[in-house]
């Protein structure tokens, strides 16, 4: 699973916005910042998890 995601993170890095999964992991990073607000464990490490939920599900759905 890492290397399809590296490939993944890499592919968006490259399209940014264009790629189909940017949208739905910057998604999900929102909604863990949010998340993270309400639950005492940060904005940072909120929206980190979010980022990596919304990635694995794009990648193992």
């Amino acid at each position: 699973m890492i290397p399809d995601a590296t490939a993944e993170i890499k592919a968006m890095a490259v399209d940014g916005l264009e790629h189909p999964s940017t949208k739905p992991v910057l998604t999900g990073a929102a909604i863990g910042i949010v998340a993270g607000l309400i639950v005492p464990v940060g904005p940072v490490l909120g929206g980190l998890a979010g980022a990596g939920v919304a990635l694995y599900k794009r990648l193992r759905p």
